[in-house]
């Protein structure tokens, strides 16, 4: 097994070599797949916008999809503190205003405050998982953090362009396992501990 710096490094360098018409297909393969999900008994979703240069998973497309097939269904992004790691929560609306940060990622530049315990799902970014659920992020620990404060019954949903490794060798107890990680091949389901 490797550790999260190992699988980070390997997986990134993955990512940016894929070439962008394989990122494409492999996108909408994934959508594809998000289809298959029910989206019904949730009212508030939270969701991650892609940093482009990364060749991160395309967001924007999976929200209009789901926007499109549950109207009532709410969506929320954040802005984050890279000081202190924290993240704050917006309704994301036609009016939402949004501006890249420091590290590329688009952000609200303000609106409605929502509170983790409010939402229902959260799609979580990651480099890499493994067959247990467990991810591999970009290291700052932020999401780990912002799922300590949603419900414990929160649906946490993991989307990655590639499959999963065997394990990861340095996981804490602070790291929080997905409940569903969708490939553009598969959909994995995970029991919490």
């Amino acid at each position: 097994m490797l550790t999260k710096k190992d699988i980070r490094r390997e997986f990134l360098e993955k990512r940016l070599n894929t070439p962008t018409d394989q990122i494409t297909t492999l996108n909408a393969q994934l959508l594809a797949q998000c289809r298959l999900l029910d989206f019904s008994s949730y009212r508030l979703a939270h969701i991650f916008l892609p940093i482009r240069e990364k060749k991160e998973v395309d967001t924007h497309a999976l929200a209009d999809q789901t926007r499109a097939r549950y109207p009532d269904l709410q969506w929320v992004i954040s802005r984050s503190n890279m000081a202190d790691g924290s993240m704050l929560h917006y309704l994301w609306d036609q009016n939402t205003v949004l501006e890249k940060n420091t590290y590329g990622i688009p952000e609200p530049a303000g609106g409605i405050v929502i509170d983790p315990q409010d939402l229902d799902v959260v799609f979580v970014p990651l480099l890499a998982f493994d067959i247990a659920g467990h991810r591999v992020g970009y290291g700052k620990g932020m999401y780990d953090r912002f799922l300590e404060q949603c419900r414990p019954d929160v649906t946490t949903i993991g989307l990655s362009l590639f499959d999963p490794v065997t394990g990861i060798s340095d996981i804490g107890p602070w790291d929080v396992p997905l409940n569903i990680v969708v490939t553009p091949d598969t959909i994995y389901h995970f029991t919490k501990s």
